[in-house]
């Protein structure tokens, strides 16, 4: 049984679907006694950086996730998920998580073609191995939506990039925590892969 935080951030049915596509079991839950407990947890979310951390701090969610990621139990971020696990965000000039050291940035570009927030299907490249990215082959794409990137402080903490005019960090993580800037759950049989593979992994490298 895996949980999937709910902190008022969003997309957490489509995250659900998708679980259940490839046979895992997820319940939704902003109780933060029920996702300590948890098997194993899914930190997704749509939104902004502020908000969603007052969310998780008023409801005790920031502390339970951070017990479950020291136990050793599996942990996937996605997108919003995996930008406030850094410690801080441009966004709202906000201070996170601290999961992973590094900051989170907002695209800046000066050519009007290159729109912000970046949407659409952009190719993730595995800079090494994890068993989540397991099976992902050059030029697979995976759908992204958003307007901030992770600047991680350690590259050992970088699994995978892609790029927007230029690359970024788009699949971090350290120990039994992994999380995705790309939305697994809108991506196709790709996006169900890692999913699969989350579903089977213990945590461990």
């Amino acid at each position: 049984m895996a949980v999937i935080i709910d902190y008022d951030a969003g997309n957490l049915r489509s995250v659900q679907r998708a679980c259940a596509e490839v046979g895992l079991v997820a319940e939704i839950s902003n109780d933060p006694a029920r996702v300590r407990d948890a098997e194993r947890i899914i930190f997704p979310g749509v939104g902004a950086a502020g908000a969603a951390m007052r969310s998780l701090t008023a409801n005790g969610l920031d502390e339970s996730l951070k017990d479950v990621i020291a136990s050793g139990r599996p942990v996937l971020g996605i997108c919003l998920g995996c930008q406030i696990s850094f410690d801080y965000s441009e966004e709202n000039d906000t201070n996170t998580l601290g999961i992973l050291s590094g900051k989170v940035v907002r695209f800046d570009f000066d050519k009007p073609e290159l729109k912000v927030p970046h949407m659409g299907w952009n190719e993730v490249r595995p800079v090494k191995a994890h068993p989540l990215l397991a099976g992902i082959e050059t030029g697979d794409e995976f759908y992204f939506v958003h307007g901030y990137y992770p600047e991680p402080a350690d590259e050992r903490d970088v699994y995978a990039i892609s790029d927007y005019e230029h690359d970024f960090a788009c699949a971090v993580g350290r120990g039994n925590y992994f999380a995705t800037q790309f939305h697994p759950e809108k991506s196709g049989r790709v996006g169900l892969r890692l999913l699969r593979a989350f579903s089977a992994w213990d945590g461990r490298l």
